[in-house]
C-alpha cells in the first residue's frame, strides 16, 4: 500500500473508532417520564428511571412493579426484578411482561418493562419502586424511590404532529450526514490520488530529464 494513503486510512479508522466508543464512554443517566398512551394489541414500554446522585458510588438495586386498574382501590404486585432474574407475579400479565431496564449489572438505574399484547384491561396506574442500597465510605445507605405511570389504552396509537415531524427530520439529518461523510471521503480520496499521480509524473519527468542530460554528456565525450 502506498504511503500516501496511510494517513488517510488512519484518519478514517480513527473516526470509525470514535463513532463506536463515544456513546459508551460519554453515556449519562437522564430521568425521562414514561409515555402514557398505548394502543391495544401492540407492545408498550412502561418507562421508569431513577438516576443515582453520584454515579461513582456502587450500589445494588431491585425493582418492583405494582398495578391498580382504573376502577380498583388497591395495587397488585405484578413484577419483580432482582438481577439477573425477573419474575411475573400476577396471572393477568403471565407471559406478557418483559424486563427492558438496565442489564448486565445489579446497579440498576433503568427499571423499564415491556407489556406485550396490550389490552383495555391494562388501563390504570402503575407504580414502579426502586429499592436501592448504596455502599458509601461511611457505611450502607438504603433508599426507596417510587414513580407512577398513568396508562391509557386506546384502539389506535395517536401520534402528535410534532412527533411525526421530529422523526422525519431525524431521518433526514441522518441521511444528510451519511451523504456528507461519503462525499468528504470521496473528495479526500480523489485529492490524495491526484497528488500521488502528480508526484509520479514529476518523478518520471525528472528521470527522463536525467537520462537526456546523461545522453548529451555521452554525445559530448564521443565528439571529443
Amino acid at each position: 500500500m502506498s504511503r500516501k494513503f496511510r494517513p488517510f486510512l488512519s484518519l478514517v479508522m480513527f473516526f470509525v473508532y470514535v463513532g463506536w466508543t463515544a456513546p459508551l464512554c460519554c453515556a449519562i443517566c437522564v430521568e425521562v417520564d414514561s409515555l402514557t398512551e398505548a394502543a391495544a394489541g401492540d407492545s408498550f414500554m412502561l418507562g421508569c428511571i431513577s438516576c443515582k446522585r453520584r454515579q461513582e458510588v456502587p450500589g445494588i438495586t431491585t425493582v418492583d412493579w405494582h398495578f391498580k386498574p382504573s376502577k380498583a382501590d388497591e395495587f397488585s404486585h405484578i413484577f419483580h426484578y432482582d438481577y439477573p432474574l425477573s419474575t411475573i407475579l400476577h396471572e393477568d400479565f403471565e407471559d406478557r411482561l418483559e424486563w427492558h431496564g438496565t442489564k448486565g449489572t445489579e446497579d440498576i438505574q433503568i427499571g423499564a418493562i415491556f407489556i406485550h399484547n396490550v389490552t383495555f384491561n391494562d388501563t390504570g396506574t402503575y407504580l414502579c419502586t426502586f429499592e436501592r442500597t448504596l455502599f458509601l465510605p461511611a457505611g450502607e445507605e438504603h433508599i426507596q424511590i417510587q414513580k407512577t405511570v398513568q396508562l391509557t389504552v386506546v384502539p389506535e396509537a395517536k401520534r402528535a404532529l410534532t412527533a411525526v415531524i421530529s422523526e422525519i427530520m431525524m431521518y433526514v439529518v441522518i441521511v444528510f450526514l451519511q451523504l456528507w461523510i461519503i462525499g468528504t471521503l470521496i473528495y479526500c480520496y480523489k485529492k490524495i490520488y491526484a497528488e500521488n499521480e502528480a508526484e509520479v509524473a514529476r518523478k518520471a519527468l525528472a528521470a527522463q530529464k536525467e537520462l537526456t542530460e546523461a545522453k548529451d554528456n555521452c554525445d559530448g565525450v564521443h565528439l571529443e
